[in-house]
This record gives C-alpha cells, sequence and structure tokens, in this order.
C-alpha cells in the first residue's frame, strides 16, 4: 500500500492512538515498532476491540496486547509470491521487513487482487531435461533451478497467481518429485496445482494430451524456463475475442550482422551497408490453445509445438499472434541463466 507508514505506531502509544492510526490507514491493522523502525509485532482492529471488551482503557498503552509473532515478507517479495503467502495463510495484510526487521511496506490482499480470478487453467511445460545448462541441471530441473532468491518455476507461478490464474497444471518428466515435493497440490499457495505425469519424454506439447477430459480450453500453455512480465489475461482475451484456434505470443529479436554487407550484381558492387541489423518475430514459448487445437494433439505421444501449430495452419484454423511487451528471457543456456540472476532484482523486485 501506498501510505503503509500512517499504520505505524509505538509500543507505549495507546490504544486510543492505535485506534486512529488503523482508521487513517484503512488496512485494519497497526504496525508496531521501535524506535529504530524494528517490527515488535501487529494490532489488528479485533485486536483493540477485544481488549477493550476485556477491561483496557482507550489510555493504556498497547504494548500488553501486541501479537508478536506476525507473519512478515521480505523487502523486495514480488507480488505474486506475496499473495500467494496472504491465501496461503489466509491473512488480509502482510508486513515487509528489510534483514534487519525493519519496516519497509505493507502488502494487503486489496492492494493484489485488482484483477478477477481467472477459470482459464494454465499448463507450464516443466519436464525437460535443460541439458544445455550443463553440470547445473545434473541434480536440480531446470525450473527449480534458483534465479534470485526461489526456483524459476516459483517466480513463474506466482506471476500467474496476481493475474488471477488459480488452476495450474505442471507438466513433469526428468526430477518430478523435486518439483512436487515442492509445490504439492498448491493448497497452501491458495492454487490448484495438478500434474501431468509424462513416462517419457512427449516433446513440447505432447503431455497437453494427459490434460483431464473436462479440460476443454482455452489452455494457457507456457514454457518452465520463460520468466517474463507479459500480461498473461490480456493474451487470453484476446485470444478468446478472436475466436482463435491457437494464440502464439511473439517477441521482436534483433541480429546484426557484424560486418559490412555487400550488394553486388554482374561483377560490380553497387552498395555496402556497414554492420546491417535484422528484426525478425520469435516464439515466445507462451501460448493460448482452444478445444481444436488440443484434440489434435496425440495422445501419449512425442509431439512439438511448431508441429502442432503448422497443422492448424494447414487446417485452415486461425493461429493468431499476440506480440509481448515488456521483459521476456528464455533461460537456455549458462549466459542466460547469469543474465536472469543480475537482472532479477530489477526486474522482480526481490
Amino acid at each position: 500500500m501506498k501510505h503503509w507508514q500512517r499504520t505505524l505506531v509505538g509500543p507505549d502509544a495507546p490504544l486510543r492512538q492505535v485506534l486512529k492510526a488503523i482508521d487513517a490507514a484503512g488496512v485494519g491493522i497497526a504496525l508496531v515498532v521501535d524506535e529504530g523502525g524494528v517490527l515488535i509485532g501487529t494490532l489488528s482492529d479485533g485486536d483493540v476491540r477485544r481488549a477493550l471488551i476485556n477491561g483496557a482503557a482507550l489510555e493504556q498503552a498497547c504494548r500488553p496486547f501486541v501479537h508478536t509473532t506476525p507473519v512478515v515478507a521480505p523487502d523486495g517479495l514480488d507480488e505474486g509470491a506475496a499473495l500467494t503467502m496472504l491465501r496461503a495463510r489466509k491473512l488480509r495484510q502482510l508486513p515487509r521487513v528489510d534483514a534487519d526487521g525493519r519496516v519497509t511496506g505493507l502488502s494487503t490482499v486489496g492492494d493484489l487482487l485488482d484483477v478477477p480470478e481467472r477459470p482459464e487453467p494454465v499448463v507450464i511445460m516443466a519436464g525437460g531435461r535443460g541439458e544445455r545448462l550443463a553440470e547445473l541441471t545434473r541434480t536440480t530441473p531446470k525450473p527449480m533451478l534458483n534465479v534470485g532468491p526461489r526456483p524459476i518455476l516459483e517466480t513463474i507461478i506466482s506471476g500467474l497467481a496476481v493475474q488471477g490464474f488459480r488452476r495450474i497444471f505442471l507438466s513433469v518428466n526428468y526430477m518430478a518429485d523435486q518439483i512436487e515435493a515442492h509445490f504439492g497440490d498448491g493448497s497452501d499457495r491458495g492454487l490448484n496445482i495438478g500434474y501431468l505425469r509424462e513416462d517419457r519424454p512427449l516433446g513440447t506439447c505432447g503431455a497437453l494430451s494427459l490434460l483431464p477430459p473436462e479440460v476443454e480450453g482455452p489452455v494457457l500453455v507456457t514454457n518452465g524456463d520463460v520468466l517474463t512480465r507479459v500480461d498473461y489475461g490480456q493474451v487470453m482475451e484476446a485470444h478468446i475475442r478472436d475466436g482463435a484456434a491457437a494464440t502464439v505470443v511473439v517477441r521482436d529479436y534483433e541480429m546484426q550482422v557484424p560486418f559490412g554487407v555487400i550488394r553486388a550484381a554482374d561483377g560490380r558492387i553497387s552498395g555496402i551497408e556497414e554492420k546491417p541489423s535484422q528484426v525478425f518475430n520469435i516464439n515466445a514459448g507462451v501460448y493460448v490453445l482452444s478445444r481444436p487445437a488440443l484434440e489434435r494433439i496425440p495422445r501419449g505421444q512425442a509431439y512439438d509445438m511448431p508441429t502442432l501449430i503448422q497443422a492448424l495452419i494447414d487446417a485452415d484454423l486461425a493461429v493468431r499472434p499476440h506480440r509481448a511487451e515488456g521483459y521476456w528471457l528464455d533461460i537456455g543456456r549458462p549466459p542466460d541463466y547469469d543474465r536472469a540472476n543480475a537482472e532479477f532484482g530489477a526486474v522482480f523486485g526481490g
């Protein structure tokens, strides 16, 4: 919240002042801090009400009634992760503190739930071996590698949660036990997480054939190694509005030739361009698939997304591009992994 400082009171503040702070902030809680701003505890409007009912006076210091073991979030935790904590603990407010325990902010459910809950399911393709990352994935599946303070997959799921997506399927194969042990059924995050278990690698979209029969689409599909700030809800809404069989999120990718390029014909040079650049539309690893697309995926067989997209085009079904704006990084190679860690704090705030 913007004006979280309004919630701050000292431990010797009278209950009357605490009530004024709670009323001024409008979020139902006061944060009790020492002179250095270190969090001592919290007092909710309910805590104060119960104190008064039990005989406390309005001018009595609040110290005896402070809840001294509140759930807190580290400074810099991104919105998706904060929402996950709030839902999992059934909280309305979540104080943020730095490494020294000083209050740096306050997250509330109201702040994070500006978007409605979305009914569409999401599939995250998290079964690959990540062989290009060599030693990094020898004992850890690529989606579970830490970028910043948490696994790649944790950041992806948190981003989906804060945008309103609650039903998530994880396609798993390589070291699936690590992923399942970490996320479980999602209930502690306020989510419904299921698993599409590949007995053998099924390519980049074959696992979608394992979706339960009641999932008819549209389904949002994203790779488990893509960190992005894409507005998934906007992608889904545009897909539904256009009635497409499939939507492919695309990005601009610029390639520069590191030399001067010569134009020549009939034995003569007609021009030279020094280090020209060319921009391509590339596949960003995020899709929306409706029922006509899902029906074309053979069950239990290896099948790749480019093959499916081409089959839809050949069948004259609508396949639409959706240009992604904002941050996007596919973590495929060690330099990409290093870049993701270097940029994480600035992009995701944690």
